[in-house]
């Protein structure tokens, strides 16, 4: 008896859930017409972010999102240059097995990468599903983020331009030590007056 009154307790209350919805308006996107905006946390594509500034890629070739790839969707080819920074050459990502878990953006420190909320990218050749470097930053250039890459201080004045105002302010107490030359006093002064007209 217990299954049974538990059974219709449940039948009820699905029920009533299905007659509160029962009058509303169904809630339909009219597609292509009308087209669904993803939230702001969506796994829509994965993109490459551009410096808001400069426009140039804020990937420093790193290869970290690479590392972090579980299905090796990401090719990076980033050699070291004569100053021994990296220099990136390559930046592709085969979307055709990639998994949109965004791993990438999580192991990125550099605002580089980031998993846009965009969508309608079907082909019919499956190779068009291997983006380059170029396509990726050129579908992320609009796409908004917080920038939180540690940039460079900017560089104060050389000292050595104006080296005199640094000497006296490294050494303030040296200016007011000098010895002045001694001017003789206004006494002084008239005597000596006084006796070359006595002379001549």
């Amino acid at each position: 008896m217990k299954a049974i009154f538990k059974g219709l307790k449940e039948l009820i209350a699905g029920m009533g859930i299905t007659g509160k919805h029962l009058g509303r308006h169904a809630i339909t996107i009219q597609y292509p017409e009308e087209r669904w905006e993803m939230p702001e946390r969506s796994r829509g594509i994965v993109v490459l972010l551009s410096d808001k500034e400069t426009g140039e890629l804020n990937c420093t070739g790193c290869m970290l999102c690479m590392r972090a790839c579980p299905t090796a969707a990401i090719t990076i080819d980033a050699p070291r240059g004569e100053d021994k920074k990296r220099v990136l050459k390559k930046f592709d990502i085969d979307f055709t097995i990639c998994c949109f878990c965004g791993l990438c953006e999580e192991a990125c420190n550099f605002s580089a990468i980031k998993m846009a909320p965009k969508y309608e990218f079907s082909v019919e050749n499956k190779n068009e599903l291997i983006w380059d470097m170029n396509k990726l930053q050129e579908v992320g250039r609009d796409v908004p983020y917080v920038d939180t890459r540690k940039k460079k201080p900017v560089k104060k004045p050389d000292a050595s331009v104006n080296p005199a105002p640094a000497a006296a302010e490294a050494n303030p107490g040296t200016a007011a030590t000098e010895p002045k030359p001694e001017t003789p006093a206004p006494e002084e002064k008239k005597a000596d007056t006084d006796n070359n007209e006595g002379g001549a």
